[in-house]
């Protein structure tokens, strides 16, 4: 019988091979390659993390909140190698929620009475 951790560390070694986080990966180095690019959106995954913080504490979003995400969702959308940065990670995410739906299974098999 395996070890369910040898297994899983398996998977992501093979995920680190998959296509798809291949380009990912070089995507995130153009984003890195362009300063100013890079900025933004350290900026915006910064912003992002507040707000999910904000979210988990129970605290409503405020007018300054709402308006400086719409600045920078709007300054992000302009920056091209992050808006190919953000399609190379779409594609990469729909892989990861298959791998969590399948690993998931037994617990929605035992719940489905």
């Amino acid at each position: 019988m395996s070890n369910i951790y040898d297994t899983a560390n398996q998977v992501e070694r093979e995920i680190r091979d998959l296509a798809e986080f291949k380009a990912l990966e070089q995507a995130y180095d153009e984003v890195k390659a362009d300063e100013e690019a890079y900025k933004l959106f350290k900026e915006f995954q910064a912003f992002q993390q507040q707000l999910q913080e904000k979210q988990m504490r129970g605290e409503e979003f405020s007018d300054e909140d709402a308006e400086k995400a719409q600045a920078l969702a709007t300054e992000v959308q302009t920056a091209e190698v992050i808006n190919q940065l953000m399609q190379k990670e779409q594609a990469f995410s729909l892989i990861v929620n298959d791998l969590n739906r399948i690993i998931m299974t037994p617990i929605r098999d035992l719940y489905a009475d």
